[in-house]
């Protein structure tokens, strides 16, 4: 019976930021998809303040994969160890550690450790996995240092909201219309073009071109995760318009007793150096926020209305 080698990688960044700062941003998982470029989705299963366990949903080499990891928290020693429960093929173990090593009040070193192996340890998939690993963790440590450095101003920096509609219509067509995203150019006006594919049952990767009220057009590129059972889709944005630094959301349809309410929930990290090049000079962040907010939701509040209309009309044929 042969040995599995065990590869090993190492990386690096110092932060500007104090230690403290930079151990609750990557001890906070529910929020990578903001911070983390690689990261589409966490579900958390289980948490109590030191073991984490959760499903997550990456970007690697192109590729979307998913797996269980488990981590375990050491706020003491800002050092926090993770393993991969039930890793994405072609690895076959993956673990490490998160060590944050404070510089003084207001700096730090932080560290990215992986062990893994590598099913039958063939070349070409030990290449793949490492390429993965180099390229996400490069991405992850340099947007986790941007966005500690910008840690006085993060809480202005994020937008989180949510839209809802009732609708008196079943709860499977509401959700059958969100996830049938590649009709939308035939049933949602802001929408002209989607371009979908979904090689993997309930991961869909998307392109889709907007218009805005003003008429300007906007290309997106989301990954979506979409979980029927719950009648939730959740999406990040892989390419977004200049304001938005990250873009993550959510639909979700629940019934209850008298009907159904469908929400649209949004989480943005704005981009501050591209304010005054997009909305013209003197823009507040503050009036930022209101344009980012408003045009976001009157898009996913349309959207919203038209699948309840779908809905409510289906009933009505039946």
């Amino acid at each position: 019976m042969s040995v599995q080698r065990v590869h090993r990688t190492s990386y690096a960044v110092d932060v500007a930021a104090p230690a403290g700062v930079v151990y609750g941003l990557v001890a906070d998982t529910t929020q990578w998809p903001l911070f983390v470029p690689a990261s589409i989705h966490v579900e958390r299963l289980d948490f109590d303040g030191i073991q984490d366990r959760f499903h997550m949903w990456v970007t690697a080499n192109g590729t979307v994969k998913s797996w269980l990891s488990r981590r375990t928290l050491d706020a003491a020693r800002r050092r926090i160890d993770f393993r991969h429960e039930l890793p994405a093929a072609p690895v076959a173990a993956m673990g490490g550690s998160w060590i944050v090593e404070p510089r003084g009040a207001d700096r730090c070193h932080l560290v990215l450790e992986h062990d893994f192996t590598v099913a039958g340890d063939r070349a070409a998939d030990v290449a793949w996995v490492e390429r993965a690993t180099d390229t996400n963790s490069h991405a992850e440590l340099a947007k986790l240092k941007e966005t500690a450095e910008q840690w006085a101003r993060l809480d202005d920096l994020i937008l989180t909201f949510e839209d809802s509609v009732r609708v008196s219509g079943p709860a499977e067509v509401v959700y059958e219309f969100l996830y049938s995203v590649a009709d939308w150019p035939q049933l949602v006006p802001h929408v002209s073009r989607v371009d979908v594919t979904e090689n993997e049952p309930g991961v869909q990767l998307m392109s889709m071109d907007t218009v805005t009220a003003d008429g300007s057009a906007h290309t997106t590129e989301s990954v979506r995760v979409c979980f029927p059972y719950a009648g939730r889709i959740v999406y990040k944005q892989t390419a977004t318009p200049a304001l938005m630094s990250a873009h993550t959301g959510e639909w979700s349809v629940i019934p209850d007793e008298t009907g159904v309410t469908v929400l649209s929930q949004h989480s943005v990290l704005l981009r501050e150096e591209a304010v005054e090049q997009v909305l013209g000079a003197g823009t507040t962040l503050a009036e930022a926020r209101t344009y980012v907010r408003e045009a976001l939701g009157r898009n996913s509040t349309a959207t919203l209305n038209l699948a309840k209309r779908h809905a409510e009309n289906a009933v009505r044929v039946i």
